[in-house]
């Protein structure tokens, strides 16, 4: 039930970082603070549920380590989406962030779908 949870509440995440930064470059300040805001209550549901998960792994699993760097990648999305808001709210150039949430998503994705249990492989 919880990787259901996680899995769209990071779905939704996706959709309101694209409708935030379209917003932000339309110059919808007020509309992509709140989009922003939304956006900060499902890191709450992401926090949550991805917690539970790795919960799951500290019984002894070889998998314990990956589980735990998949769950420090997924902070660093968390960390990478809101480096790049903030810079493009800025008008700064916001090309650290995108590498850090990049390089962070691509982490948790191969982790997560491909390497830990219950993942497509």
């Amino acid at each position: 039930m919880n990787t259901h949870l996680h899995v769209t509440a990071w779905v939704l995440a996706f959709i309101l970082f694209v409708v935030a930064v379209v917003l932000h470059k339309q110059g919808k300040e007020k509309a992509a603070k709140i989009v922003q805001m939304i956006l900060r209550l499902d890191y709450l549901l992401i926090l949550y549920s991805g917690g539970d998960l790795i919960m799951n792994y500290f019984n002894g699993s070889p998998m314990m380590a990956e589980a735990i760097i998949k769950g420090l990648a997924g902070v660093g999305v968390i960390a990478g989406i809101e480096m790049t808001l903030g810079k493009i709210k800025d008008g700064d150039s916001a090309k650290v962030g995108w590498i850090v949430l990049l390089v962070s998503f691509i982490i948790t994705i191969v982790l997560g779908f491909f390497r830990l249990e219950g993942g497509f492989m």
